[in-house]
């Protein structure tokens, strides 16, 4: 289990903000992994009367978390509601959903991909729960690529037999205060007139912090002389951080094109460290990967705008891999707010 002790308690994550008019909503959110759209969405005025992942350690983060929460460890794809008491009357069924690939998209007929199985179920428990309100979360080029044309006109097909008009858009987590340029492409859907409520977030008007800036305390909690000079160079909004495959691997920050972007801020994108650097660290980004620091997982928390006190379970590699894929909770809180705005408007 991780606490990300060197970060600063700069956000926080407080169970009972109110919504709209002091009104909650109830929800349920599948793949629900480390819980940065839960998170994000709790923070909206959304309580979840269920969360489901398919795997151990996320399940076990959201119970670290959130003990009240009814978390269930099972796959969404043999999920039957019928089993589970006290799902009617949902207001919204979220989902930050594995991302489906162009490959998938690309070659429908086959429906083998298990990440767009992932995305047909979402849409069909829909059907069984009848929720006032849909949000799924995936990769920007599903809302608005023309490979995808294909799978979004699957889902308007029965959307459109269930009664729910919808809007698809993209956004990148860096216009709501997220250290990170990293886009998402979302699709809202809501029953009938309420989508005429419905209007897509804004960017902040604030610029959000700077790498150097978000990590600028972490990097000095142990006395590393070098963290300001460090902050100084890593004057931009962090590369999108990327999550890898569960199947395989060990923590990195991504593929050769990501790395290269780390690099040219003096971190070392081939690992995920144990700790921050310590006095004695030697920073001389010339010398290649051996004159670079790498980040810890509370660091990559911290560029995913998750509070310094949410705790992530599991060994390192596993952590990484929660935070990491993980939807930046203040980009989810943005959708929420804009979801509770239309489901508050009847």
């Amino acid at each position: 289990m991780s606490i990300f002790p060197e970060l600063l308690p700069e956000t926080t994550s407080g169970h009972s903000t109110a919504a709209l008019g002091g009104q909650r909503f109830r929800s349920i959110d599948v793949c629900a992994g480390a819980g940065g759209l839960a998170l994000g969405l709790e923070q909206a005025g959304f309580d979840p009367a269920l969360l489901i992942d398919i795997r151990e350690q996320p399940c076990e983060t959201l119970r670290l978390n959130r003990p009240s929460w009814n978390v269930r460890c099972l796959d969404l794809l043999d999920f039957d509601p019928r089993d589970h008491h006290g799902l009617e009357d949902i207001d919204l069924l979220s989902a930050g959903l594995p991302r489906v690939q162009a490959s998938a998209a690309s070659n429908r007929s086959r429906g083998s991909s298990h990440e767009l199985e992932l995305l047909m179920a979402t849409v069909k428990l829909a059907q069984s729960l009848r929720p006032r309100a849909l949000l799924i979360d995936n990769v920007a080029e599903l809302a608005v690529a023309g490979a995808y044309g294909g799978i979004r006109e699957q889902i308007h097909d029965k959307l459109a037999q269930l009664g729910y008009r919808y809007k698809w858009f993209v956004l990148n987590a860096v216009d709501f205060q997220v250290p990170q340029d990293r886009k998402h492409g979302f699709l809202v859907a809501l029953q009938g007139d309420l989508i005429d409520g419905f209007q897509v977030p804004s960017p902040s008007r604030q610029s959000p912090p700077t790498t150097g800036e978000a990590l600028l305390a972490s990097m000095a909690s142990r006395g590393w002389a070098h963290a300001a000079e460090w902050a100084r160079l890593a004057d931009k909004v962090a590369p999108t951080v990327v999550g890898g495959s569960w199947e395989r691997g060990g923590a990195d920050l991504g593929p050769t094109g990501s790395k290269r972007a780390w690099a040219r801020i003096g971190v070392d994108g081939g690992t995920v460290a144990d700790e921050v650097p310590g006095p004695d660290f030697s920073w001389d980004p010339s010398l290649g990967r051996s004159g670079m620091m790498a980040l810890t997982t509370a660091q990559v928390a911290r560029l995913q705008g998750f509070p310094a006190e949410w705790l992530v379970a599991g060994r390192k590699t596993a952590r990484y891999r929660q935070v990491a894929n993980a939807s930046p909770p203040p980009l989810a809180q943005a959708v929420g707010e804009a979801i509770v705005t239309a489901l508050a408007s009847t």
